[in-house]
């Protein structure tokens, strides 16, 4: 295994629990056991799926998980709880919490999407194979999108993007897809609501609905600067309690008043290291779907540690993405050690007798 990788998910993970402690008194002890429970068992998932062959999985079960994914994502639709304006939760019996399927099925999204581009990568600027791969990716985004979470589904569209450009998607694709955004836009603008300019212009800027859809940026960009250089200490701070959400989506805020402008370097300094670590073993893993499954993890960490901080600092839209590691959620945790244990399972098997594809 990589064990420097490792080190440092466990490491964000550390800092997460010492942020929930540090908080005691506004997210009480459940929260605290349930992010250390969480964090434990993932590991020990991790592990788990880390003693599995990738390739195996992906060229013997890769329809399987396919199918599985939309079903389970159907199922939420009709079945799932609301949370906020998003469909998305199931509670099942036995569970303690609400699950997120969105979340779980990135994993199969990453081996299957990664097995697909491996078997077309000399055709793959076909219009034929093009169609097909968007086909697949469609399933997954469009069931999200009716769930109303538009956060996890531009997760999604960005590991996409990034897993076709590595796999040599010509640029004039993407120049035509971002051509035709931008042609579109205008027309799109317009036919939106007011309400609905208002919540994208507050996203980046909230100080126009300072009491309303940009509160919480505002006090978590209050909690940021609070913190200073070296932060109020594991105990101190006070603007994190004064806003829902600093627990989960906003956690950097409160971890930046707690640990100061050093803990943020630190945390971002983390991120990075995971992301230039796994790219390292993308490049290191050749002649199977290891390396796209890779890419598709360094960019889903990307997508939503930028996300996630740029809301936080009231510079992004706020669209209930989680920091890696870091926010509170056993939901969120499992599902990004189960991803976590899929890139292990790379890093453990890319070496070993290439199965036949």
């Amino acid at each position: 295994m990589d064990f420097a990788l490792f080190a440092a998910t466990s490491a964000l993970s550390l800092c997460s629990i010492l942020t929930l402690a540090g908080g005691y008194d506004s997210f009480g002890a459940k929260r605290i056991v349930m992010q250390l429970g969480a964090t434990l068992v993932g590991m020990v998932f991790m592990f788990v799926i880390a003693t599995i062959d990738y390739r195996v999985v992906a060229q013997k079960l890769g329809l399987f998980l396919i199918g599985g994914s939309a079903l389970l994502l159907i199922i939420t639709l009709i079945f799932g709880t609301s949370e906020g304006e998003n469909k998305s939760w199931l509670y099942l019996p036995l569970i303690p919490f609400g699950i997120q399927p969105s979340e779980f099925i990135k994993a199969c999204f990453l081996i299957t999407f990664g097995q697909h581009l491996f078997r077309v990568r000399d055709r793959i600027n076909k219009v034929k194979e093009l169609l097909f791969l968007f086909i697949h990716a469609g399933i997954y985004i469009g069931l999200i999108l009716l769930s109303g979470d538009l956060g996890v589904a531009l997760v999604y569209v960005g590991i996409c993007a990034v897993m076709l450009f590595c796999a040599g998607l010509s640029m004039w694709y993407f120049a035509g897809i971002v051509g035709a955004v931008g042609a579109a836009s205008p027309l799109i603008w317009k036919i939106l609501r007011e309400d609905q300019k208002k919540r994208i212009l507050v996203g980046f800027n909230p100080d126009l609905d300072p009491l309303g859809k940009g509160f919480q940026p505002i006090k978590s960009r209050s909690s940021v600067a609070n913190g200073g250089f070296f932060g109020k200490g594991i105990f101190g701070g006070s603007v994190y309690e004064t806003y829902a959400a600093s627990h989960t989506d906003f956690i950097f805020g409160t971890f930046c008043e707690k640990f100061g402008f050093i803990g943020a370097l630190l945390l971002i300094g983390l991120l990075v290291f995971i992301v230039l670590r796994v790219l390292r073993l993308a490049r290191m893993t050749r002649g199977d779907c290891g390396t796209f499954i890779c890419v598709g993890f360094a960019a889903m960490i990307i997508v939503q540690s930028v996300e996630n901080i740029g809301m936080c600092l009231g510079m992004l839209p706020v669209v209930g993405i989680t920091l890696p590691y870091m926010s509170y959620g056993g939901s969120s945790v499992l599902a990004i050690y189960i991803i976590t244990g899929v890139v292990q399972s790379v890093a453990v098997h890319r070496n070993r007798f290439h199965v036949p594809r």
